[in-house]
């Protein structure tokens, strides 16, 4: 994890290994502090407040959730005091996607051996995405705590004279999807509308959906972009991403009126030039998510969360890369 400077009052934590809940952080050191996402357990938010305590002594007066994702609202409940913005949708969200105790159970579960081996024979998928996140990542004593300030399409806030927007633009990669624009510095906080070096993975919402955000992203010309995972960008990296969910849409729609499965399809598409970005075989939620539109199944049809890391494990394994979620 590193801290970094973005613009004059802006400053980014990231987490480098660009894994599965690592995901990003922001402050911006103006109008009492606002911190951007609380980090996926205790012990990574305690390390995000110890490097942003470095230019903000205090904590902060305030906290925004960019969505509902435990790995951006598990460190809530350290800002004791502080308001909490997000999205009138992310509260109740929260408490189904993010609730603490299933990934909870599934950490303590793969960490022993019997319990593991279960596991390994009913999901392998799930079984190694426990295991990876049991390298990095705790949530023993992980609270729930939700927003208190919500809003509906967008909200301000004029920290010391200087405009922050909080633009609405879900649902895209969750329901509550929320960026942050802070005109004056020309940085943009994206939150999981934006992953950067690493493949993209939405729950609900529609490829136009997410176009139109990313579109947004451009139209508001940032010198920086803060992706919810992976480096720092500008508008070159919000191009590159919308191109990369362009070709497998394409490619899905070619794979689906051949009859074949998502599964098949996503083990039939070649990764190209995203081949190197981490996680390349999340490419299955990309394709399973043009095949619903292209059933007109509704965008928030719910996800059979086991089946789905099962099916990206089977991907890896039949594209011979490594199982990485």
């Amino acid at each position: 994890m590193e801290m970094k400077q973005v613009s004059d009052h802006c400053f980014a934590v990231l987490n480098e290994k660009n894994r599965v809940c690592d995901a990003n952080s922001g402050l911006i050191n103006l109008g009492g502090g606002v911190v951007i996402d609380t980090q996926s357990d205790l012990p990574h938010a305690r390390q995000m407040i110890e490097l942003f305590s470095k230019v903000w002594p205090a904590m902060p007066k305030r906290v925004i959730n960019t969505h509902e994702d435990g790995d951006h609202v598990w460190g809530n409940q350290l800002f004791v005091g502080a308001e909490i913005i997000a999205h009138r949708s992310v509260p109740e969200r929260m408490k189904h996607v993010a609730n603490p105790e299933e990934t909870q159970k599934l950490l303590h579960g793969v960490a022993d051996g019997p319990t593991r081996q279960t596991l390994e024979a009913m999901h392998p998928g799930v079984a190694a995405a426990g295991l990876q996140l049991l390298e990095d990542y705790n949530l023993d004593g992980v609270e729930l705590v939700l927003p208190t300030t919500l809003f509906d399409t967008r909200y301000e806030l004029d920290l010391d004279g200087t405009e922050v927007h909080l633009i609405y633009v879900g649902p895209c990669h969750q329901v509550g999807d929320t960026i942050i624009h802070v005109p004056k510095e020309r940085v943009v906080f994206a939150g999981d509308v934006l992953f950067r070096q690493c493949t993209p993975m939405g729950w609900t919402g529609s490829y136009e959906k997410w176009f139109q955000c990313i579109d947004l992203l451009v139209e508001l010309n940032p010198e920086v972009i803060v992706a919810g995972h992976g480096p720092l960008c500008g508008i070159e990296g919000a191009t590159e991403m919308k191109a990369y969910l362009q070709y497998v849409r394409d490619e899905s729609k070619k794979c689906f009126e051949a009859e074949l499965t998502s599964l098949d399809a996503a083990k039939r598409i070649e990764f190209g030039p995203y081949g190197e970005w981490r996680a390349p075989a999340r490419l299955y939620m990309n394709v399973e998510r043009a095949y619903r539109e292209l059933r007109n199944d509704p965008p928030d049809a719910p996800w059979d969360t086991p089946a789905t890391f099962d099916a990206i494990y089977q991907v890896a394994k039949a594209k011979g890369i490594e199982v990485e979620y």
